[in-house]
C-alpha cells in the first residue's frame, strides 16, 4: 500500500492551469526547500502549477527533514533495507504523480519533474519506468541509481536535462557523464550543463538553463 505524500502547492500566476511542475527535494530537506524556486520561475511559466511533496520518511540525519530512502554511506543504514525503502518510495511517488494528473486535470506530457540531489535520483528512477510519460525531467546534482537495470526496465523516454556543479563535494561531478551515458544507451535524449565554481547546490546559470529547457519542452514561446 502506497503512502500519501504531503505536498505544498503554488497556483499558476495566470490563474489557468496549463502544466504542472513537481519539485523533488534532496536528502534531509522538505518540499518547502525547493518551492521557493517557483518565485523566479513563475513569471516565465505563467500557466504552471508548482508542487513540492515531502518525501515519505523522516531523515535519519535530520529529524526535521525527510528522505526518499536511507543512504548507507551517509547514515550507516543497511544497504538491503535502503533498497527496499527506495522501492517503496518509488511506488509512493508514482502514485502521487498519477494523483496529480487527475487532480490538476492535465495530460501526462504537461507534467514535468525537477529534482535536486536525492530528488534527482528518485525522479530518474520513477519517470523512466512510468507507463504515462512525463513531459520532461530536470535533475540537479544527482546520479542515476541502478544503471545496470535500466535497459531492461525502461518504459518511458522523456527528454532529460542534467545539471551539476563542478565543485560538488557531496555527489561527485562525474555522476553527470556517467548518468548521461547510461541514459543515452537506453535511448533517451539527454542534455547537460556544468555550473562552473558551483558546489552542491543550484546556481543561477543552471536555473536559467533549466527554465529554457522546460519552456521548450512545454512548447512555450522562447
Amino acid at each position: 500500500m502506497t503512502r500519501i505524500l504531503d505536498s505544498k502547492r503554488r497556483g499558476p500566476a495566470s490563474g489557468r492551469t496549463g502544466s504542472v511542475l513537481v519539485f523533488l527535494h534532496g536528502y534531509g530537506a522538505d518540499g518547502a526547500d525547493l518551492l521557493g524556486l517557483a518565485e523566479p520561475l513563475a513569471p516565465h511559466l505563467p500557466d504552471t502549477v508548482f508542487l513540492a511533496p515531502d518525501a515519505p520518511e523522516r531523515s535519519a540525519m535530520n529529524p526535521m527533514g525527510f528522505q526518499w530512502f536511507p543512504i548507507p554511506w551517509l547514515d550507516g543504514s543497511d544497504p538491503a533495507a535502503a533498497d527496499l525503502a527506495m522501492d517503496a518510495a518509488a511506488a509512493d511517488l508514482d502514485a502521487y504523480l498519477d494523483a496529480v494528473l487527475e487532480e490538476e486535470g492535465i495530460a501526462a506530457d504537461r507534467l514535468v519533474l525537477v529534482g535536486f540531489s536525492q530528488g534527482t535520483m528518485i525522479a530518474l528512477h520513477v519517470a523512466l519506468r512510468r507507463s504515462r510519460p512525463v513531459g520532461a525531467l530536470v535533475g540537479f546534482s544527482g546520479r542515476l541509481l541502478r544503471p545496470e537495470a535500466l535497459a531492461s526496465e525502461v518504459v518511458s523516454r522523456p527528454p532529460v536535462l542534467l545539471i551539476h556543479g563542478d565543485q560538488d563535494e557531496v555527489v561527485p561531478p562525474a555522476s553527470l557523464p556517467e548518468a548521461a551515458q547510461a541514459l543515452q544507451d537506453a535511448g533517451l535524449d539527454v542534455f547537460a550543463h556544468v555550473s562552473k565554481g558551483t558546489a552542491h547546490g543550484i546556481a543561477p546559470d543552471g536555473l536559467s538553463v533549466a527554465l529554457a529547457f522546460l519552456r521548450e519542452k512545454l512548447d512555450l514561446e522562447v
